[in-house]
């Protein structure tokens, strides 16, 4: 009969850390592996400019964002420094040639990519999206949209928790709401739609 030795320390999983990581140049290095991460929601020929008539294809937009902030905005009802989004576009398909009659599902090709990133350490601009950098995303790197950039102006106008549109993410939107981390700007916008 053998004896069993148990280790005085029991062994836990460790925690992955999903960091920013940047080329040289300062490019971001897209994460390979966000669609491990948590996926917030989905959106569907959203656009934020107006548009006349009906678009010419239709777009799904995916959100992920890494687990460590997700596990933090679930804790607080904001989004802690070194929180990556990524927002993947898909286009749409009606037909399948076998079962799908009706309604639209995405296709397999991905149409475009964007970051959303809180790095202090990099980013430290005035005004509410200091501390965030948006980056439209090519063969796997990202360029920083300059400070100028609509992208900003629009997410610090109308974002509802820390310039990110919490918004349209159904499962977050309660704790933002139960933890009062709404910004000023988004109160605004939602007295003025009622």
């Amino acid at each position: 009969m053998g004896w069993i030795m148990r280790s005085p320390h029991p062994v836990t999983a460790q925690k992955s850390v999903n960091l920013p990581e940047y080329t040289a140049e300062g490019d971001m290095i897209a994460p390979k592996n966000y669609r491990e991460w948590v996926f917030l929601t989905s959106g569907f020929d959203m656009t934020y400019r107006e548009r006349a008539g009906a678009p010419d294809h239709s777009v799904f937009d995916n959100v992920f964002v890494n687990p460590e902030a997700y596990r933090s905005f679930l804790a607080t009802g904001t989004w802690p420094d070194k929180t990556i989004m990524v927002l993947e576009n898909r286009s749409a398909e009606s037909k399948d040639g076998v079962i799908v009659k009706g309604g639209r599902f995405q296709n397999t090709n991905i149409s475009g990519m964007e970051i959303h990133v809180k790095d202090s350490a990099r980013f430290k601009r005035e005004g509410p999206a200091g501390s965030w950098g948006f980056f439209d995303v090519d063969n796997g790197k990202g360029k920083v949209f300059e400070p100028k950039a609509s992208c900003y102006t629009c997410h610090e106008s109308h974002a509802a928790v820390d310039t990110t549109f919490v918004q349209f993410y159904p499962t977050l939107l309660p704790i933002a709401e139960a933890k009062k981390t709404f910004s000023e700007a988004y109160l605004k916008d939602r007295e003025g739609v009622k």
